[in-house]
């Protein structure tokens, strides 16, 4: 009987071995399954790169940086001017085409949204 329930024993754990080998490599092809879907989806999302976004936020910086420097400049030289910054020339009708002035004498019509469609 000794030798008969060693080898129901071994053959239970061979049983055991292989049948973890084959959880492991179900668990590899589910996350290679799940990769797939993961990057499929990320792609679908048309995302940014961490660089990319990096380099566009440097470049908003600096044109940020480099709009106030102009700004600051303008305000100097309209100071030099005797401009006042607060109010900016506006052009006059009479220059104007007239099309334009016309376009511009007439009202806006607001209208209203259109109420959408029940079906």
């Amino acid at each position: 009987m000794t030798q008969t329930s060693n080898r129901l024993y071994d053959e239970f754990a061979r049983l055991m071995t292989e049948a973890a080998g084959v959880a492991q490599g179900v668990r590899r092809e589910a996350g290679s399954v799940f990769r797939t879907q993961m990057e499929r989806f990320v792609a679908d999302l048309d995302l940014v790169k961490r660089e990319e976004f990096d380099v566009v936020r440097d470049l908003a910086s600096k044109a940020r940086a480099e709009n106030e420097k102009l700004a600051a400049r303008v305000a100097e030289l309209e100071a030099r001017l005797g401009v006042a910054a607060e109010s900016p020339a506006k052009p006059k009708t009479a220059a104007m085409p007239k099309a334009a002035a016309k376009a511009k004498a007439q009202p806006k019509v607001r209208r209203s949204p259109r109420k959408p469609a029940v079906g």
